[in-house]
């Protein structure tokens, strides 16, 4: 141990037992060392030559030589598979090659001939098929003696033992096998049973075609390894348990024999299981469960299954049935990590009927199962016998009374055997009673004994299903022990002492495996081992079964005395047969002690292989190994039972019972009878069988993975054996180095040896005679003085170096510690150790002189370096100052350029500026000249005009007098006619009441108004805000009405349709003009002609001119006086008028700022006041039929007059055409340009013809058939239109949600938000409170519950919220708009149940609708969310709302369009749609009967296509709106789409990039690997190639003559 070897050094206290260190110092008494984690330093005793175990070497305390680490190539390689191959094989290189592999995921490790597993607590992918299949073709093929013999073996696994095993058995020998397997609890090991089994069952299934895939359809018997794989829930639902260590631990050992025929099918199996611990069904720890079958049935029975089994939920007072029980609540009934018990139950009953059980079978034993629970439940009280002393006494009969039917037995019977104990002496039987606490214990006896019984029943029933049918089929086998680790606890018991005791003979066996393994090894290399010594433990086992001195033969005898037997006399006894000195504490053979203190407490211990254990006997030693039925108990279970109970008795009496000759009764076996009885069988299996050995470790308590404590797996290594077992392989030669390996790795401790002496090379050399000249050449350098002197008396520069160093020791030892053998050189620790340092001295010295070399070739290199860069700098600087002279002369040559360049431009621009100006100039001349002439035409064409204009002036001034007094006869009529009508009372009265009526309902609409926004006086800070936030909204709809401009194009395409029809009527006009002409040219009509001609009205023409007679000065004056007062009346009606049009805008104006004082006796007081001339109003308000009846009488004379004024050669033409304009009277519509809107001519009746739909979603072959089908269309959808009003009216149904916004500021700092009604059933109403639309309101009505409508109660009639007034109303808009439709709450926080109905009904959002509406004061903002039964039905209620609400805009609100009506047509507009017009005179009626267009008709046409013209307007503006949400939602949809498909192709972008990095970095591994093998082959060559020359040379120097 030279200074910077590593090293191990034990410590105790930590958690860490050896620490990795480096040699600092050392010297004769102790070893200085330094810790490699902190730097610490440390210092060790030397021991004594003979401490080191082999009797040579130095040693010292508590250190072990650490082994070099591998390279990750020789980790590639595997050469960290198997630790027997390490240098140094000890405690700590076990433990540290086990941490390496298991931190790297590889939990499986080789030690020589056992295979050592780790348990990772996680699930890892290394039992797939196909890594079973690798195995298997593996193990095939090397069977066989085929595949490549340099190809690389699989790494260590359980598939690889399990293969070995099947592989030896179906060798020539057909020798049986077996797997022995063991660990502590929670080390895997029942994992690592089921994988074995797995293989071995898969290779026996493989191998038969017929048995593969048997029993994979419903109703086929399974096949073989089916049911073998199949035993194993059963097994574990009656036998494993949850502990503090492991969630499925197996609390009894068993043995499976798999039965193999000739050919290696599987054709059965056997379990033999060993010591079920039982007293865990009686008490187990906190956090502990007990056996799983319990859980399974307390937690995954149907409730069929409680009734049945006497589960009722209701005497648990709230605990879960799992914790109520006492033989399952007592570790508080955990769940289960790994699965759950509702799972484990399904499993375990899947495998009781694919094991043949029937249901009854598996009934009944369930029914034991609950019936062992309810057992457990019985509990006792203290009660007075009649002798005077305490006895038990049953608590709760019913419970009893269960347990009985449950198990199948008598239910006096079974109360007798819980309260009595019958004794037999000397042929009489003694009942003695017994007391609550002996009670308690007799019950819980009585469970194990019936629990213990079912579980040997059940391994039974097992067998009997899966095992072979003939034992002559059977060839060999193959065993799986499944048994417990070692065990040391706080207090250990008897079972421990069993388990102990079971693994110090499998150790033993172990022993003797290795021994003769190690046997065949020194005979395979002709070694000597006659010297070589093996531990033996068989003194332990001696100690512990021999007659008649062992531990548990003097348990036993102690077990006869019966009731004077008792643990305190059996441990007495043990140590006075173990310790008979007084003072004496360790027994003769050191494998019992006992000190005083323990002597007194009744413990003994046992000196194992793996360390000492303490026993304590007051633990129950006698009475578990009695386990006796008690003879109340045996009447139970033989009289008055069930069958199955009879059977498992029956079971249980042929475990526990020796069988004798005939006539003699049966003899009871203790359990420790049993158990070695069942040890030795399975010892003397083993020993007929070829073994192999799993060691499952357990790297922490916590069951975390990727957690390695190392103190825990060091215990663990001891006491499974391996390092016993490593140790009886390292007793002889523990290090074994084969021929090359040993020679390549000393010879370089004599480098001054020549070649001719020792070559350096083992070609054409024989190893084993190379390494006896190389041992015989050691030896003799070894025991030479050391010189470091050449011939000449200089020192070499590797000589210097080594004199600096510290001297090893000198290579001198005996030869018999070096053995060679064929292969192999073995070599004790001694002479390993002593090479070791020299060949470390030697690495030293020649790793400083290469670094030496390394220094100097690195100066030398930077000083090369430094000089080729001052030559470049040198020669860098010289080009850069040729580059500038160049330079210099380039600017001198352009300079001389740029100057003639310069030059030439002046010159050319002088000649262009003069050139310029002469083009200039011509053009000023020409232009002046042609403007001359031009101007010269234009005076003669002005003057031209003017004469033409003149004389035209004069003709329509002419004209103009003429028409004038025509229409100053036609006023003079009228006149007249008015002046007789003022003096008729009764119609100024009705005019009168008609105006009070008007105003009253204007009251009455305001003084509602008023009564509605009473409280707008308090709040007027708070509407001036919300008024604030109506002008933001109305500027973002003068916003939106900007997106209306391509919708506007349309209407401006209508627009040019109407041009062209007033085009067209401008026409009609001009041919009119034309007719009257040509009447005034026509000769006069006859008599004839002339009184048809009186009798036919004759329509007024526009712009006609009559010729009458010659009309007077004076008659003209008057006519002016009469048309001037006329005009003063007319000024003064009007400014009337402006009075009560501003009075009528004040009330309005206080009533909605809510300041309207007046009451409604002063607004009719007001309305009686308006004097009574009100109604002489202007020709505005005059009824149209009126006016016109009165002015046609007036009209007929004027033209008989102007037709008697016509000559008479006219009177034909004017016949004919008075019967013309007779033909051409129409209606007024016909002058208009109509609109297409579904109408041809008269409006159609809306129920007179189906139309058949051909709208723009059906194939049309012309444009007339589109125009047709858009006609349909839209005549279909005003008529849906107009039954919407009186639908409206009868009521709609919705579920309704009012959410309010409030703008207080509320504790939180935040504005209230609060749903007023909250998904409420509706009926929504439109209720007419006057004939105005404004007047019209949405009322909101309960439609009441299912209870309600099923009894009748109907609630339609009470109002849930307040009206909503039309007029409150802005926006109608589909879905939900401001909130998430999904998250709407319910109407009730108790309805909880229903939450998820409701959310699933809100999912679509199809069905919505939002209203709105104006704030109040209560509420900044109201939302109506009605939520419809249908989409058509909400589509329907979406367009008739829209429709209704621009009614409103239309009638009551701002014009939106260019047309314009007066304002008592507006008023006129103004009412419901549906409702009678009102009574009035109409301002367009005509009194000149001169005009023959029906104007009246004309105008009324013109409102109702303004009204339709606004509507749509309104209609395209809202579907503009949801169109542009509509497109904003998708293309944030589109967006998002976006970026899901970018980041998608950034991934398969990057995937792609990786996939090709590794494909070039595989392939330049590849290609490494390739140069490096060419590397050693040209490497090898020419060593051959100097090896030859030298040989040459040395037979050419020894062929020359001396």
């Amino acid at each position: 141990m030279e200074a910077g070897t590593k090293v191990w050094a034990f410590e105790e206290s930590g958690d860490d037992p050896w620490i990795l260190s480096e040699v600092v110092n050392r010297t004769d008494s102790e070893i200085q060392l330094k810790k490699a984690d902190d730097g610490s330093v440390f210092s060790r005793p030397r021991l004594a030559a003979n401490a080191s175990g082999d009797g040579d070497g130095v040693k010292y305390e508590g250190v072990e030589l650490a082994n070099p680490p591998l390279s990750e190539a020789e980790k590639a390689e595997g050469m960290d598979n198997d630790m027997i191959s390490l240098p140094h094989l000890h405690e700590p290189a076990i433990l540290h090659a086990v941490s390496e592999r298991y931190s790297e995921g590889k939990i499986y490790t080789w030690t020589g001939p056992v295979l050592i597993a780790v348990n990772p607590f996680q699930r890892l992918p290394l039992y797939t098929r196909e890594i079973l299949e690798s195995y298997r073709q593996e193990g095939l093929l090397r069977s066989q003696n085929l595949g490549d013999s340099n190809a690389k073996r699989l790494g260590p696994h359980v598939y690889s033992i399990a293969d070995r095993s099947y592989r030896q058995m179906m060798s020539e020998k057909r020798k049986s096998q077996s797997i022995l397997i063991s660990g502590e609890s929670g080390a895997g090991k029942t994992e690592t049973t089921k994988i074995v089994m797995l293989y071995l069952t898969t290779l026996g299934s493989n191998t038969s075609g017929s048995e593969e895939g048997g029993g994979s359809a419903e109703g086929e018997k399974l096949s073989i390894m089916e049911r073998v794989l199949q035993s194993n829930p059963i097994l574990e639902a009656f036998g494993n348990a949850k502990t503090l260590r492991n969630d499925n631990s197996s609390r009894f050992g068993k043995f499976i024999e798999l039965g193999f025929n000739r050919a290696g099918v599987l054709q059965g199996a056997k379990v033999q299981t060993y010591l079920l611990e039982k007293v865990r069904l009686g008490f187990h720890a906190s956090g502990e469960r007990n056996y799983h079958i319990f859980y399974q049935l307390l937690r995954g029975a149907s409730e069929e299954q409680h009734q049945k089994y006497c589960f009722h939920d209701g005497i648990t007072g709230g605990l879960e049935l799992a914790n109520f029980f006492h033989y399952t609540g007592q570790g508080g009934a955990p769940q289960l990590r790994e699965f759950t018990d509702e799972s484990g139950l399904k499993m375990t009953l899947k495998s009781m009927r694919s094991m043949g059980w029937s249901d009854d079978k598996i009934d009944q034993v369930l029914s034991i199962v609950a019936g062992i629970l309810h057992l457990g439940q019985v509990s006792f009280e203290s009660k007075m016998s009649d002798g005077g002393q305490e006895i038990a006494s049953i608590t709760d009969e019913k419970t009893v009374a269960d347990a009985a039917k449950l198990l199948g037995v008598d239910l006096q019977k079974l109360i007798t055997a819980l309260t009595v104990r019958i004794m037999i002496t000397r042929g009489d039987e003694i009942r003695i009673e017994l007391t609550p606490d002996k009670a308690q214990d007799a019950r819980d006896a009585l469970a194990k004994t019936v629990y213990g019984a079912m579980f040997l029943w059940v391994v039974q029933e097992v067998n009997n299903c899966i095992k072979w049918e003939n034992d002559s089929d059977i060839r060999s086998s193959a065993g799986v022990l499944d048994i417990f680790g070692f065990e040391s606890f706080a207090v250990n018991s008897f079972e421990q002492l069993c388990i102990n005791f079971t693994n110090e003979a499998l150790q033993q066996q172990f022993n003797k495996f290795i021994f003769k393994l190690e046997q065949e090894e020194y005979d395979r290399e002709s070694i000597d081992w006659a010297f070589i010594s093996f531990p033996d433990n068989q003194d332990c086992l001696d100690t512990i079964q021999a007659r008649p001195k062992g531990i548990l033969a003097m348990l036993d005898d102690e077990c006869k005395l019966g009731q004077r037997g008792s643990d305190k006399n059996w441990a007495k006894r043990l140590n006075e047969t173990y310790l008979p000195d007084k003072n004496q504490t360790v027994s003769a053979n050191t494998r019992y002690s006992a000190s005083k203190m323990q002597q007194a407490k009744g413990i003994f211990c046992v000196r194992h292989f793996a360390g000492q254990v303490a026993y304590t006997a007051e633990t129950g030693f006698l009475e578990k190994n009695r386990d006796e039925i008690p003879l109340t108990a045996k009447s139970l279970f033989e009289e008055d039972s069930s069958d199955l109970i009879k059977e498992i008795y029956d079971v249980q009496l042929g475990a526990s019972e020796e069988k004798t000759d005939s006539g003699k009764p049966a003899k009871a076996k203790t359990v420790s009878q049993q158990f070695k009885a069942q040890l030795s069988s399975l010892i003397e299996m083993i020993e007929t069988t070829d073994p192999h050995y799993i060691r499952c470790l357990k790297p922490n308590d916590a069951a975390k993975p990727k957690l390695m404590t190392r103190k825990r797996l060091t215990e663990q290594l001891r006491y499974g054996g391996v390092l016993e077992a490593v140790r009886v392989a390292r007793m002889g030669y523990p290090v074994r180095l084969d021929h090359a390996g040993f020679f390549k790795r000393y010879r370089m401790l004599l480098p001054s040896v020549a070649e001719d002496v020792l070559p350096w090379s083992m070609e054409d050399e024989d190893p084993q005679n190379l390494c006896v000249k190389f041992l015989d050449v050691l030896l003799e350098e070894g025991s030479k003085p050391v010189s470091y002197t050449n011939a000449d008396g200089s020192i070499s520069r590797a000589n210097q170096i080594r004199m600096t160093q510290r001297q090893p020791e000198p290579m001198v030892f005996p030869k018999a510690d070096v053995q060679l053998g064929v292969s192999k050189v073995f070599m004790r620790k001694g002479p390993h150790d002593k090479l070791e340092a020299h060949r470390v001295f030697h690495q030293n010295a020649s790793s400083t002189l290469i670094q030496s070399w390394m220094r100097g070739m690195q100066q030398r290199r930077r000083y090369l370096i430094m000089e080729d860069a001052a030559l470049t700098i040198e020669r860098w600087y010289r080009g850069c100052m040729g580059r500038a002279r160049w330079w210099r002369l380039r600017e001198a040559q352009a300079s001389l350029l740029l100057t003639n360049t310069f030059r030439m431009l002046i010159n050319r621009r002088k000649y262009d500026r003069s050139r310029r100006g002469t083009i200039l100039l011509q053009a000023q001349y020409r232009g002046r000249s042609v403007r001359k002439t031009n101007a010269a035409v234009k005076v003669q064409a002005y003057r031209r005009m003017y004469l033409c204009s003149t004389a035209y002036r004069k003709l329509k001034s002419a004209t103009i007098a003429i028409q004038c007094c025509a229409r100053r006869s036609a006023a003079k009529a009228v006149f007249n006619e008015i002046k007789r009508e003022q003096k008729d009372m009764g119609k100024l009265k009705e005019h009168n009441e008609k105006l009070k009526q008007e105003m009253a309902s204007l009251k009455a609409m305001l003084q509602a108004q008023a009564a509605h926004s009473a409280g707008k006086l308090e709040s007027e800070s708070a509407i001036k805000e919300k008024q604030e936030e109506i002008n933001r909204l109305e500027a973002r709809i003068a916003q939106l009405e900007s997106e209306l401009a391509k919708q506007k194009e349309l209407v401006q395409k209508l627009e040019s349709d109407l041009d062209a029809q007033k085009g067209a009527n401008q026409q009609l006009v001009q041919d009119l003009q034309q007719q009257r002409e040509m009447l005034a040219r026509s000769p006069p009509t006859p008599s004839k002609d002339r009184k048809r001609a009186n009798a036919i009205p004759v329509e007024p023409v526009a712009n006609a001119v009559v010729v009458g007679h010659t009309i007077t000065p004076e008659a003209l004056a008057q006519h002016r006086a009469e048309v001037a007062r006329l005009e003063e009346q007319l000024e003064e009606e009007r400014r009337m008028r402006r009075d009560m049009s501003i009075e009528i805008n004040n009330i309005r104006a206080a009533a909605k700022e809510g300041k309207l004082d007046l009451d409604f006796g002063a607004a009719t007081a007001s309305t009686k006041s308006i004097p009574d001339n009100i109604s002489e109003i202007s020709g505005s308000e005059i009824d149209r039929n009126e006016v016109q009846n009165e002015v046609e009488p007036e009209i007929r004379p004027l033209a008989e007059k102007v037709t008697r004024a016509v000559a008479p050669k006219e009177a034909n033409s004017m016949s004919a055409m008075q019967d013309r304009m007779v033909d051409l009277k129409r209606s007024a519509s016909e002058y208009f340009p109509m609109i297409k809107r579904g109408f041809t001519g008269d409006e159609v009746d809306e129920e007179s013809t189906d139309v058949m739909p051909m709208g723009w979603k059906h194939d049309i072959a012309s444009r007339k058939e589109r125009e047709e089908a858009l006609r349909d269309e839209v005549r279909r959808f005003e008529i849906k239109v107009k039954k919407f009003y009186p639908l409206l009216e009868e009521g709609v149904e919705v579920t309704m949600w009012q959410w309010n916004r409030s703008s207080e500021i509320g504790v939180d700092g935040q504005g209230g938000d609060d749903f007023v009604v909250k998904s409420s059933s509706m009926t929504l109403k439109l209720h007419r409170r006057g004939e105005l639309l404004v007047q019209t309101v949405l009322t909101f009505n309960s439609t009441g519950g299912y209870l309600s409508k099923a009894l009748g109660r109907h609630r339609r009639d009470k109002a849930a919220s307040e009206p909503l007034p039309l007029n409150d109303i802005l926006e109608v808009k589909p879905g939900c708009v401001g909130f998430d439709h999904a998250e709407l709450p319910s109407s009730s926080s108790k309805s909880k149940g229903k939450s998820s109905k409701v959310k699933s009904e809100n999912m679509h959002s199809s069905l919505f609708l939002t209203i709105r509406a104006t704030p109040t004061p209560l509420a900044s903002s109201r939302s109506y969310f009605l939520r419809l039964k249908s989409r058509s039905t909400r589509n329907d209620l979406l367009t008739g709302l829209r429709g209704i609400l621009a009614d409103l805009q239309v009638h009551e609100g701002v014009s939106v369009s260019a047309i314009h009506t007066p304002e008592v047509i507006q008023h006129q507009a103004r009412r419901m749609p549906g409702s009678a017009p009102k009574s009035g005179p109409n301002p367009f009626h005509n009194r000149r009967g001169d005009i023959m267009v029906p104007l009246v008709e004309v105008h009324d046409l013109i409102n109702r296509e303004r009204e339709s013209y606004d509507r749509l307007l309104l209609t395209m503006l809202q579907g503009s709106s949801d169109l542009k949400e509509k497109e904003d939602e998708l293309l944030l949809l589109r967006g998002k789409l976006h970026t899901a498909v970018v980041e998608s192709a950034e991934k398969d972008k990057t995937q792609a990039n990786d996939s090709r990095l590794i494909m070039q970095l595989s392939k330049k591994l590849e290609t490494l690997l390739m140069e490096n093998e060419d590397l050693r082959d040209n490497n090898d060559r020419l060593n051959n190639r100097l090896v030859t020359v030298e040989c040459e040379k040395m037979n050419l120097l020894a062929q020359v003559p001396k």
